[in-house]
């Protein structure tokens, strides 16, 4: 096993939008939920983490880069996780570089990990779903880890609850389980594939890119040890919820989903309001953002849209087909126009045929939008230029991918540094 080499993997892992909501642990530990969730993995191509780790008999200790700065691998979540998928490790031989690793080794072979997400980082985006994610797949296949995505969920969670539900595509629950002690069966599974409801388009109103000012870890202990409202959703009403939502994908019955989405959501931010002291995460454009959806549906007559906020003010709206995420887009860039000097190009990312969808082909086409006919009444219409930095537009994606072109590592494959 000694020598110069240096083993290294590189995978990209989705990012999640919860649907049901996941808030508040009953073992802080091993990270068990107080209730089930359901979430979107959400395409690769839009919003993902990047991870490359390598090991080296010449690596001194454990070492993580994230977004391109050195960060300590010190706290529990990290540190648990990485024992865990050590353990996991079996039996490694390449003959070509020389390279014989037995499973034993691995607790004692050190990790150089380098990250990067391509969405904002602690904004209400599950960055940390995503990186953790990443992290354990990635050194899953480096280890050669037999396990599949259900059991790599449980080692995904321990650094990020919302972690676990990342290494599946598509639709995914993440089961309470009932193992206190271990926490074994506290996995994620996947309902539905990410083709299953293809007409389905998301568009995320990134309000803010700075990080908020309670973390989730910080903040979701806190609404445990002080919100009643936390325990009775978690007891009496979530239960109910996933056997709605996961009917609602089932048959792909859009109005069910949008009427259980934004419910859920609601209810979610009203727990943290019960905190004490009280935590805000949405702010008043986050607020305006739900009236523009509310309001299209009421004048649609059916739901066209739906709205969730994880913790963070950035909006997750789901629109049924192409033509609802057309009029979703054009009422959103009529209420939030972005500056006279924007590419619209670069205003609106991810699947950018959206713009065609809604006649939009640059920023005249925006400062030309008629008020939306719900609104016509009210004179004059309040605009609130500038308050949205940029919108995503994705749908339902895949999970985890290896990536075999090297030049996306993050890490030098001859020293084991970044790049």
């Amino acid at each position: 096993m000694e020598g110069e080499w240096v083993l290294m993997v590189t995978a990209k892992v989705p990012s999640n939008i919860s649907v049901i909501k996941y808030w508040g642990k009953r073992n802080e530990a091993l990270i068990l939920a107080v209730n089930e969730s359901i979430s979107i993995t959400l395409d690769l191509d839009h919003l993902c983490a990047t991870t490359t780790v390598a090991v080296s008999p010449k690596f001194e200790k454990d070492r993580l880069w994230l977004n391109g700065k050195e960060m300590s691998l010190s706290s529990d979540r990290y540190q648990n996780t990485l024992r865990e998928i050590r353990s996991r490790g079996d039996n490694f031989e390449d003959d070509e570089k020389g390279i014989k690793i037995m499973k034993e080794d691995w607790m004692r072979l050190h990790f150089h990990i380098a990250s990067h997400n391509n969405f904002p980082t602690g904004t209400g985006l599950a960055s940390s779903a995503a990186g953790f994610a990443c992290l354990v797949f990635a050194l899953a296949k480096l280890m050669n880890v037999k396990d599949d995505m259900s059991q790599l969920s449980t080692v995904a969670r321990l650094g990020s609850g919302s972690a676990c539900r990342s290494l599946h595509g598509g639709f995914v629950k993440w089961v309470l389980g009932k193992d206190e002690k271990k926490g074994k069966d506290s996995f994620a599974i996947q309902l539905e594939d990410e083709k299953h409801w293809e007409d389905l388009v998301i568009l995320i109103a990134v309000v803010s890119s700075q990080q908020k000012e309670i973390s989730s870890a910080k903040g979701a202990p806190l609404t445990v040890a002080t919100s009643p409202f936390l325990h009775y959703r978690a007891k009496e009403v979530v239960p109910k919820r996933i056997v709605e939502m996961e009917r609602a994908i089932q048959s792909r019955d859009f109005a069910t989903f949008a009427k259980l989405t934004c419910a859920d959501s609601n209810q979610f931010h009203a727990t943290c309001l019960d905190t004490s002291p009280p935590l805000f995460y949405m702010n008043d454009t986050s607020h305006r953002i739900i009236n523009c959806v509310e309001k299209l549906n009421r004048h649609e007559g059916v739901p066209q849209g739906a709205y969730t906020y994880d913790a963070g003010c950035n909006g997750f709206l789901f629109a049924r087909d192409r033509k609802a995420a057309a009029l979703l887009l054009q009422r959103l860039l009529y209420y939030f126009p972005p500056n006279p000097d924007t590419d619209l190009s670069s205003y609106i990312l991810g699947d950018k045929s959206i713009l065609k969808d809604a006649g939009l082909e640059n920023i005249n086409d925006v400062e030309k939008l008629p008020a939306p006919p719900e609104i016509q009444d009210e004179v004059p219409a309040q605009r609130f230029r500038g308050n949205i930095s940029y919108f995503i537009c994705t749908r339902p994606g895949p999970g985890p991918v290896m990536v075999s072109d090297q030049g996306q590592a993050l890490l030098d494959p001859v020293t084991g540094f970044p790049k």
